[in-house]
């Protein structure tokens, strides 16, 4: 937190910096929470343009105005690529963004959402109380670390996706080759995984994000990179991982499916849709450099 003279007032702002002095700057009215958790800090601030935001350890995790894009694109890429996804789940996600989308598909009957802190959980559900889905009976919340929790499931779960922040402190080893080896080995035969991986624009993730491609290229049967938008995060543009056991159904199905079950729930979002899915995996050049 910083504090700037403006005028005779004297204002506070948030600032993420990416890479050295550079970085993104919010106005900030007011702390409306602030706990160090035995994992990392977590911090949810009043702002005075995008709502209530939540930061780890001085990270974005989310606002209330742009939350939906991250957790839209996290969500129904992978969901609508799967045939029929009944069991789903999702590695960190304490804030409930993306379990209220994985929600919103009729075929689910259970989604297991393993966050390691819990004080992420009850901030978000004072603090971001219109993000989750908390009410929904289908959703179970655990309190574990997730890479010990995916080593005990064994042809589990038709969806995994991994919601987690930068590659360091608890989440650092979500990146790594053997927990895709887990979570492969925790998928059902037509299984598929989605997860982020961070800002191309920033140089110090680059290393992250090949090592991430690299390990799916060699464990998953098909896996490619797509890309979001989102003005709080580092530089706006981000990237997602997506990779399926077993062959990826044609285009074709997959957009039939996503036709079928936007004509449910459409009208509910505000990112997502067939040309956004279709278009998210068209990477510009200097992008796809990155993961060669």
């Amino acid at each position: 937190m910083e504090e700037t003279q403006n005028s005779k007032l004297k204002t506070q702002n948030y600032t993420e910096y990416y890479h050295k002095r550079t970085g993104l700057t919010v106005g900030v009215n007011k702390v409306l929470f602030s706990e160090q958790t035995p994992y990392q800090k977590v911090e949810v601030f009043e702002t005075d343009t995008w709502g209530n935001l939540m930061t780890i350890d001085g990270m974005v995790m989310l606002s209330e105005k742009d939350e939906f894009v991250y957790h839209e694109m996290l969500a129904h890429v992978g969901m609508f690529s799967h045939p029929n996804p009944e069991k789903v789940l999702i590695i960190g996600g304490g804030d409930g963004g993306t379990a209220r989308e994985v929600l919103r598909h009729f075929s689910v009957k259970q989604v297991d959402m393993v966050e390691i802190d819990e004080a992420v959980v009850r901030a978000s559900k004072e603090f971001l109380p219109e993000v989750g889905a908390w009410e929904d009976p289908r959703l179970n919340v655990l309190f574990e670390d997730g890479i010990t929790f995916v080593k005990n499931s064994i042809a589990e779960y038709d969806v995994i996706i991994i919601d987690g922040s930068d590659p360091v402190g608890p989440a650092e080893g979500l990146f790594e080759k053997e927990f895709f080896e887990l979570c492969f080995t925790a998928l059902k035969k037509d299984g598929v995984l989605t997860g982020q991986t961070e800002s191309p624009w920033v140089e110090e993730y680059h290393s992250s994000i090949k090592q991430v491609f690299d390990a799916l290229e060699s464990v998953f049967d098909e896996s490619s990179m797509y890309l979001g938008f989102i003005p709080l995060y580092p530089a706006g543009m981000w990237s997602f991982a997506f990779a399926s056991k077993g062959k990826r159904l044609e285009e074709t199905e997959t957009f039939e499916r996503i036709e079928k079950g936007l004509s449910e729930f459409g009208s509910e979002l505000k990112y997502y849709n067939k040309e956004v899915h279709q278009g998210s995996f068209a990477l510009p050049n200097f992008v796809a450099e990155i993961i060669r």
